[in-house]
């Protein structure tokens, strides 16, 4: 009954996640973003106490139950594992493997002090959440939009036009490539070793696999009933159960229960077992078999340990002290680069409130991406550095910012874009925007044009008489009005390059909008030059 319980749940939140990422005509309510908030990075990046709390006390009393049912990452391994199981020749066994504990506080320790220096990119590659995140928006997303449109092209044949067709285009080469090279390895990894991701490279496995060795309920063996048939250990996708000796890593268990239902002799029980009296029990246990006194005992695990920390220390000092030049040289490179003709500064997504928050706080899971309307939100590549890697940045190629729509700031899980409202959002300024007028239609080419200023919903950019040029009137920039949402940039005509474009801003300001702009009427007896 626990493995149908657990499956029956880790189902439910795997659909419910995956679909909020992938749905495009906001079938499910927004307020399901609040599943994303239930992850374990996003909660501590967000210093949500309470979530975190839940979490880590759920771990203590029960294991590792949020990597089994939570983890849309676990259950996306456990899909893929079962799969495997059901379309192999021969019966799917895995086999008890040794921990690979070095490693894992490695990569942890390795994680923990890029991000602290600035270099993001690393927990969002291997962080889980966000790993599935940017599978579901890039690859499991056009997909599910392919699939809609040849149900709306099957409906709309019979006058039918309950589905609506969509534009499917790839946001980012780079972030695409590397959400599929996600999907091969995570998969292959699966299909072959069950959980080996989880208990080797995930930072979240690693630290919630510490708290659960000391968890309140386990699975125990109960050594009068096994008869060493392996049973358990060919059914265990952690590879964390060794049947010759009757014991289990609960530091790797993840708790999916294919064990109890795998022993015929009833020999695994998930009990209250607490960890003090498990070290109680095998330390007399010992002494009696091997005679050993407990001071020669004490003075060997002692020593095990000091080990144990050397290694550790000494891994995470050689990275502390090569990682600052690592990263300089990459900056130094990024810094003497080219920049681009019509915009130096990157623009962040309204809420951002700077580059360096955003830079501390997204794990470029790709939510915003996803679920932005006017698709003007792309994952960067370079533009906020070699640390800012797939992290969210404004793109006016296909629409502009809707100066009402507030979606990516309350949907973020980590609080790198802050909860803004109607009236915040029009307050933010992301950027600003700049004219320039030798490749202005209206100076090169003599038309009227005024598309720029028609879109701008501030009215920050206004139509002025030209002086020497009676009847033309050109685009004049209040920047202190601007809020940088693209709509000058995105309507204007000229190529490849407009004539004005948004400057990003790195610490977001506030604009000053007014409900009238006071100005000159002008009247205009040519229409559009374009």
């Amino acid at each position: 009954m626990l493995r149908k319980i657990r499956i029956a749940l880790s189902i439910a939140f795997f659909a419910l996640i995956t679909f909020f990422f992938i749905d495009f005509a906001g079938i499910l309510p927004r307020e399901l973003h609040v599943l994303t908030h239930l992850q374990f990075v996003p909660a501590l990046l967000f210093h949500h106490i309470g979530i975190l709390l839940i979490i880590l006390i759920l771990t203590f009393v029960f294991g590792r139950i949020y990597c089994s049912t939570l983890c849309p990452m676990g259950v996306f391994q456990d899909i893929v594992a079962w799969i495997s199981k059901k379309t192999a020749k021969k019966k799917k066994r895995y086999s008890y493997s040794p921990a690979k504990t070095i490693l894992r506080w490695s990569v942890l320790l390795v994680t923990v002090l890029t991000f602290l220096f600035g270099f993001s990119t690393l927990l969002a590659l291997i962080e889980p959440y966000s790993a599935f995140g940017r599978m579901a928006t890039h690859l499991f997303k056009p997909v599910y939009e392919a699939g809609n449109n040849v149900l709306a092209a099957i409906f709309t044949h019979f006058d039918n036009y309950t589905f609506y067709k969509v534009n499917i285009f790839i946001v980012s080469v780079f972030s695409f490539v590397t959400a599929f090279v996600t999907l091969l390895v995570i998969s292959y990894l699966a299909w072959r070793h069950g959980r080996t991701f989880c208990n080797t490279i995930c930072p979240v496995g690693t630290v919630l696999g510490f708290l659960s060795k000391y968890s309140l309920f386990k699975i125990k063996v109960n050594e009068t009933k096994c008869n060493h048939c392996m049973l358990c250990s060919m059914a265990c996708k952690a590879s964390c159960i060794n049947s010759k000796e009757q014991s289990i890593d609960y530091s790797r268990c993840v708790d999916c229960f294919d064990c109890l239902e795998s022993c015929n002799k009833g020999a695994m029980k998930f009990v209250f077992s607490p960890s003090f009296r498990r070290k109680q029990k095998s330390i007399l246990d010992y002494q009696n078999i091997a005679g050993h006194s407990s001071t020669t005992l004490t003075k060997q695990a002692r020593n095990d340990v000091d080990v144990s920390k050397r290694k550790f220390f000494t891994t995470g000092l050689v990275t502390a002290v090569a990682l600052p030049s690592v990263l300089a040289q990459g900056k130094e490179k990024l810094l003497g680069s080219g920049v681009g003709i019509t915009r130096q500064t990157p623009i962040s997504p309204p809420g951002a409130v700077s580059h360096e928050h955003l830079l501390r706080r997204c794990t470029s899971c790709h939510l915003c991406v996803s679920k932005c309307p006017s698709k003007v939100l792309k994952p960067a590549f370079l533009e906020y550095g070699l640390g800012g890697m797939m992290q969210p940045v404004m793109s006016f190629e296909r629409g502009f910012c809707n100066y009402n729509c507030t979606r990516c700031s309350n949907i973020c899980p980590t609080g790198a874009l802050r909860p803004l409202t109607k009236d915040d959002k029009h307050h933010t300024q992301v950027g600003h925007a700049i004219f320039n007028k030798d490749i202005c239609v209206v100076y090169v080419k003599g038309h009227n044009c005024g598309a720029c200023a028609e879109h701008c919903p501030t009215q920050a950019v206004s139509m002025h008489p030209i002086e020497g040029k009676p009847g033309l009137t050109g685009p004049v920039v209040d920047t202190s009005m601007c809020v940088g949402c693209g709509g000058c940039e995105f309507i204007c005509p000229t190529r490849p390059y407009r004539a004005i474009f948004v400057e990003g801003d790195e610490v977001q300001q506030k604009a000053v909008v007014t409900q009238e702009t006071e100005g000159e009427n002008v009247e205009i007896n040519i229409g559009f030059g374009f």
